[in-house]
């Protein structure tokens, strides 16, 4: 027979969850922010005709970055160019996704945060370039495209898998 922690001994609950309507509020507030790679691959596939999925997808490394892979489709611009041409380059009335290399990079974060003090509404692509290869979808390179087998820790496997999320 097992015995129950209590709150104090178990590190979960250590701290309470929060009420049912901070919650909600926390997370919804969070999917304003983010954007998951699977997400983003089923806009980028679902554009009409025009090819617009309704947002600008920017890359935010650097060109030695970008030339190693890349999401088809993205447009580069390095975060350190950003307060020089943005204007130039985005429609402030178009939603901006930013993404860098991965989870372990916040230059995606850093990004967001510059363009949304130029007055941009923006959000994170969690899991940048990174996951984006892992989950199976396609890149392209300096040299050409590629695309590898789903990693089945991050992505369901089978042409019509579909991870329920």
């Amino acid at each position: 027979m097992t015995t129950a922690q209590t709150p104090v001994d178990n590190p979960v609950l250590r701290v309470a969850p929060a009420a049912p309507a901070e919650a909600a509020a926390y997370f919804s507030a969070s999917l304003a922010f983010h954007a998951d790679v699977s997400d983003v691959a089923a806009a980028l596939a679902a554009a009409g005709p025009d090819g617009d999925p309704g947002f600008v997808l920017v890359d935010t490394r650097s060109t030695e970055s970008w030339d190693q892979g890349h999401v088809p489709g993205a447009l580069h611009l390095p975060t350190a160019l950003l307060p020089q041409l943005a204007d130039r380059l985005l429609d402030p009335a178009v939603p901006v996704v930013t993404y860098c290399w991965g989870p372990g990079c916040n230059g995606a974060t850093r990004a967001a945060l510059a363009l949304s003090l130029l007055g941009y509404r923006v959000k994170e692509m969690l899991g940048g370039f990174e996951y984006w290869v892992r989950e199976g979808f396609a890149y392209e390179t300096a040299d050409g495209g590629g695309r590898q087998s789903p990693d089945p820790l991050t992505a369901p496997v089978g042409e019509d898998a579909d991870c329920g999320c």
